[in-house]
């Protein structure tokens, strides 16, 4: 094969090789088995205003570096020699259909191409972005993100829906999964652990739709959550005797109210000499511990066969010895096998529910464990979650952004057919300034939990001044 060299000094080749029939890019334009494209970047530059051509120029540089291009080869040489290639490949594809550009708009065009042809094209740099925790494209002309909680509108646009589903089929091949007219939803994650959800036509009635919630590289730590007002340090220090005690704790909240982020910080207090499970439907969690098990659930293939779900994954884990198991979110039968779990001897388990408040997440619970059709009576349910959880974690999400822990509420057991809880801690909201931000106090109930306990049978010992009545949080 031919390397491609754009007009560079003699004894100076480019290490990447092109396809047989196209062995260089002089000869793919002059080849008469392979004629010029008749409509090229030079007629799509005189026709459309600058954004409008960059982006089909893109488009159109990154379909013929795939023609020419032996992108096997991709995982065999360093990254940076690729990219220098790739460069060259460009500005002589540039030169070769004498498109004027200037300097800048040329290496803006290589790097937007390097983004398609080793990335997600215009994701990239918003995944880039470490100000951005959430991507959310709306077809293909629309991209938001979410900016310290708040939604704003970027200049991020694919050039039709075509491209914007190459981009999906690209993220979701990547883990062994599929999107088609006959699975058209699908939960996904990219390399970095950002979760990924994609809804195509038919489906999607105006186009497909995409949600990236970014992976953090530096996962957030419960004194960073101090810091942002998600809790206090006095709250904190009784989060941690739970969790070391091995408590069993549900995390609830409603979406993006920092669930996971919430659960990947209490996770830091669990012993690393302990063996731990986690049970995911994409595996995102970030647990720092060295005795970590990941096991991700499967969706079935093209023929409908092959899924397994997180309930195999909850009864296979009892079967690997873990001292703690993690589930993700609980969203279906496996609620039963969790609390089984729970009330078996593994102790110190947490996972998390999408609900408004600890009643209804435990309301949300008992309608799980019925999806696990084993007929049980609603009474026996609640007896069964009463003596498997804890302590529950009221998380939410408020109209100015922030996320906060909004109420610390202990399970103490059965009053008839009604499982007791009290509230230990709660967020008092007091007021909203001018700029929409919310102030208020974290205040303790009064109530000291029953399970202070069995923490200072283990040595553990929460000042009683804590929990003393309105006392101010700090």
């Amino acid at each position: 094969m031919k390397a491609f060299n754009e007009n560079i000094p003699s004894g100076t080749t480019s290490t990447l090789s092109f396809n047989p029939v196209n062995s260089s890019v002089e000869e793919a334009a002059s080849s008469p088995s392979i004629p010029k494209p008749a409509t090229g970047i030079a007629a799509i530059v005189g026709r459309n205003n600058f954004g409008s051509r960059f982006l089909e120029t893109k488009v159109h540089l990154h379909q013929r570096l795939l023609e020419i291009m032996n992108l096997s080869i991709i995982d065999k040489i360093p990254e940076d020699q690729f990219k220098r290639d790739v460069g060259k490949l460009v500005r002589g594809l540039l030169d070769e259909e004498e498109i004027a550009i200037s300097a800048v708009e040329r290496e803006q065009l290589v790097e937007e191409i390097l983004h398609e042809v080793l990335g997600l094209g215009p994701l990239e740099p918003l995944l880039q972005d470490d100000t951005i925790a959430d991507i959310l494209v709306n077809t293909h002309e629309n991209v938001f993100v979410e900016r310290y909680g708040r939604l704003e509108r970027t200049p991020v646009r694919f050039k039709d829906e075509r491209h914007l589903t190459r981009i999906i089929e690209k993220i979701v091949m990547g883990v062994g999964r599929r999107v088609d007219e006959s699975q058209p939803m699908v939960d996904a994650r990219l390399a970095d652990g950002s979760r990924v959800n994609a809804i195509i036509p038919p489906l999607a009635v105006d186009g497909p739709l995409l949600s990236i919630r970014k992976f953090s590289r530096i996962p957030l730590s419960i004194d960073k959550l101090i810091d942002i007002g998600s809790m206090t340090r006095e709250m904190a220090e009784v989060i941690e005797a739970i969790v070391k005690s091995k408590m069993n704790i549900l995390i609830s909240g409603g979406t993006g109210s920092g669930k996971t982020t919430m659960l990947n910080a209490m996770s830091t207090y669990i012993d690393d000499k302990e063996r731990i499970l986690t049970i995911e439907d994409a595996a995102e969690l970030q647990l720092q511990q060295s005795h970590v098990g990941r096991l991700e659930t499967r969706p079935a293939n093209i023929e409908g066969k092959g899924e397994i779900k997180q309930r195999e994954l909850v009864k296979n884990a009892l079967r690997m010895r873990p001292d703690r198991i993690i589930v993700g979110e609980v969203r279906g039968s496996e609620a039963f096998d969790m609390l089984q779990a729970m009330n078996t001897g593994h102790e110190g388990s947490m996972t998390t529910i999408h609900a408004n408040s600890p009643r209804d997440a435990l309301s949300r619970l008992e309608n799980m464990v019925s999806m696990a059709e084993m007929s049980l009576p609603l009474h026996v349910v609640r007896a069964q979650a009463a003596s498997a959880i804890d302590v529950v974690l009221q998380l939410s999400r408020l109209n100015d952004g922030s996320r906060r822990i909004m109420s610390l509420q202990e399970i103490t057991g059965m009053e008839g057919d009604i499982i007791s809880m009290h509230e230990i801690f709660k967020f008092d909201r007091v007021s909203t300034d001018e700029d929409g931000n919310i102030h208020g106090n974290y205040i303790a109930t009064g109530i000291r939990p029953k399970f202070c306990e069995n923490l200072e049978s283990m040595g553990m010992i929460l000042p009683a001044s804590v929990f003393a009545p309105n006392k101010r949080l700090e």
